[in-house]
């Protein structure tokens, strides 16, 4: 029982976590819409499975490493909240992480739409 709790209050932490990057990053609220968005449209489409799964686990990553973008500007800004030049590179750098893996998600589903486009 009690590791059932344990793993209940992960649950709600990793919820909560979520819930506080929808209200404070508009690039959390973006990539939610966008993985619904591309989700529904490879259903309609009937993307094929391979193609429908590859492009779902990239955008949920794409989410994840938004939220861990988000988590570190959030920390970085309250410690630091000046301009600093190892920060804004820290920043930087986990703006990139983002970016890149938010380009193969985009890339990937649009092979998907243009596979079941194409059948």
């Amino acid at each position: 029982m009690a590791r059932d709790r344990v793993v209940l209050q992960c649950v709600r932490d990793s919820l909560s976590g979520i819930r506080q990057g929808w209200r404070r990053d508009f690039a959390i609220r973006r990539q939610l819409g966008l993985t619904l968005i591309v989700a529904l449209a490879l259903l309609v489409v009937r993307a094929p499975a391979a193609w429908l799964l590859a492009s779902l686990v990239l955008l949920v990553l794409g989410l994840a490493t938004e939220l861990i973008n988000a988590a570190l500007e959030a920390l970085l800004d309250r410690l630091h909240p000046g301009w600093d030049e190892t920060i804004g590179a820290a920043k930087d750098m986990a703006s990139a992480a983002a970016f890149l893996v938010n380009s193969v998600a985009v890339a990937t589903a649009a092979c998907a739409l243009v596979v079941a486009l194409s059948r």
